[in-house]
């Protein structure tokens, strides 16, 4: 090989670590050895010290040794490391200016005497801040009792639709994610979105076949701005932890289970086995009324969702419901049964009922739509949480306080009668008629756990919170239906358990 084929490449000196032939005389180069290594538009080849000093040198065509694949992966994943430490820095910069502006609003509308200062700064900082924070604020805003009603109150402008992103994000996120442009697959999509949320939009479309979908799109650049978020959110919840006075409210913990709600909710094709899973627990229980969007096969992927489109309105939309004449206490009753027994027989069930989740469809049928979010629980958690359900509903408080023990939520040393005491005074007035206040269960929990020295399991809290929401569409669908206290609804979840508690036992 002479020096006329040589390619324009440095080669620096190296120890090797791992065994190596020379690709000028073929030499064997062991763990150790020193060599010259260099990349020419061939790939990366080796040269012993000998050949090094004589100025021998590899041609450019020459075959590159697999060593260049590890220094590729380790130059690719340093990139990927400055990449993430970038993103971090910028976002603890614009958080701390944020936050400091935040202050700055709070304290100006104070000195005016503005009641609300404080809910007001906190919803301009979140909606500044972007995805993170406002899915936090929606967090907030349905979890009544668990933070301050005037946040909660202010922050339910989070649960509103966010700004749409650009279509071209759109088409470009489907080119990437299906592997070919979206004119190959689609017949045609709708630019404008049916939806546009914190973490994706919706898009009507229509398939070569001609079946009508929908297509949900992540919004783009999500995953690392969230990383970075959610490490300034465990870093600030770790300090607030040693300040006693909100160490029962477990900020941590908070900060887990929404960081563990975000990561379901980013991968799509969780959710949409999610999807399938709830359609055959509806098929195995003969809910033929009850259903959700099925998944088109082989256009899902971690960031699109394509399902099949449903046709209806939203379960809370009485005049279309009267207007259609739709029985629509039977259709409530319907949803209720289906959804416990998801929780009761298999322990799963969606953790997101509001009302743009649960459709009325124009065939009849009952559709639960985003399956983002979705409760899981373990054979014992199961059988808790359903004693749990039963014994409030009959107003058995004292085996409610078992249930809590049980659950870790209370210590066995808690004084057990005073505990039931109290959540019978909480609890009673709300259960009294069709016009109990369901949803100021969560509230009357917090005021007797602060009291007790109790922490709420999540579980118990995300059940409650889907309660909340069934009470609402009986409030507007049903006036004179309560739903824990009504025999129809207790009687079915009672035979339910027994019935899940027979197939465990056989």
């Amino acid at each position: 090989m002479s020096a006329g084929h040589l390619a324009p490449t440095v080669f620096l000196g190296i120890t090797l670590n791992r065994a190596m032939p020379c690709d000028f005389c073929g030499s064997s180069l062991d763990v150790g050895d020193a060599a010259h290594l260099g990349r020419t538009r061939g790939g990366w080849s080796c040269v012993c010290p000998a050949c090094a000093a004589v100025g021998a040198r590899p041609s450019s065509l020459a075959i590159a040794e697999p060593i260049g694949v590890p220094i590729d992966e380790a130059v690719a994943a340093l990139r990927r490391s400055a990449a993430a430490i970038a993103t971090n820095t910028r976002r603890v910069l614009v958080t701390a200016r944020v936050a400091l502006r935040t202050v700055f609003r709070w304290v100006r509308a104070k000195l005016r005497g503005d009641a609300h200062a404080g809910p007001v700064a906190v919803r301009h900082a979140f909606e500044e801040l972007g995805t993170t924070y406002v899915k936090l604020g929606q967090l907030v805003a349905s979890s009544h009792g668990l933070f301050p009603e005037p946040y909660c109150q202010e922050l339910r402008a989070c649960l509103d639709a966010a700004p749409p992103f650009a279509f071209d994000e759109v088409t470009r996120t489907l080119e990437s994610e299906l592997g070919r442009p979206a004119h190959e697959v689609f017949a045609d999509i709708d630019a404008t979105p049916l939806a546009s949320a914190s973490i994706a939009q919706v898009h009507a479309a229509r398939l070569k076949s001609g079946e009508d979908v929908v297509i949900k799109v992540q919004r783009p650049g999500l995953p690392p701005v969230l990383a970075a978020d959610l490490s300034i959110l465990r870093f600030v919840a770790g300090r607030l932890e040693k300040q006693r006075v909100v160490e029962m409210a477990n900020p941590v913990g908070i900060v887990e289970d929404f960081a563990a709600t975000l990561a379901d909710e980013l991968d799509f094709g969780l959710e949409a086995a999610n999807m399938t899973a709830f359609n055959r627990i509806m098929a195995q229980h003969g809910h033929d009324d009850v259903v959700a969007p099925r998944p088109i096969e082989g256009l899902v992927r971690p960031r699109v969702l394509v399902m099949e489109r449903f046709h209806g309105h939203r379960v809370d939309d009485v005049e279309r419901i009267r207007a259609r004449n739709v029985d629509g206490e039977g259709k409530l009753l319907a949803g209720m049964r289906a959804w416990f027994r998801c929780l009761v027989f298999h322990g799963f069930f969606h953790g997101d009922v509001h009302a743009g989740n649960l459709m009325a469809l124009d065939d009849g049928r009952i559709g639960f739509l985003d399956f983002g979010i979705v409760g899981r629980f373990s054979d014992e958690r199961r059988a808790q949480i359903t004693d749990y359900l039963l014994a409030f509903a009959l107003g058995d408080f004292e085996r409610v306080v078992d249930v809590m023990i049980a659950m870790g939520s209370a210590s066995s040393k808690v004084d057990r009668a005073a505990l039931a005491l109290d959540l019978r005074a909480s609890f009673e007035p709300m259960l009294g008629g069709a016009q109990a206040k369901y949803a100021d269960m969560l509230p009357a929990i917090l005021r007797t756990s602060v009291r007790h020295g109790l922490r709420l399991p999540r579980e118990m809290v995300l059940v409650s919170k889907q309660m909340i929401y069934f009470d609402r569409y009986a409030k507007v669908l049903a006036p004179e239906l309560n739903v824990f206290r009504d025999p129809r609804v207790v009687t079915a979840l009672a035979e339910d358990v027994m019935a899940a508690r027979g197939l465990r036992a056989s």
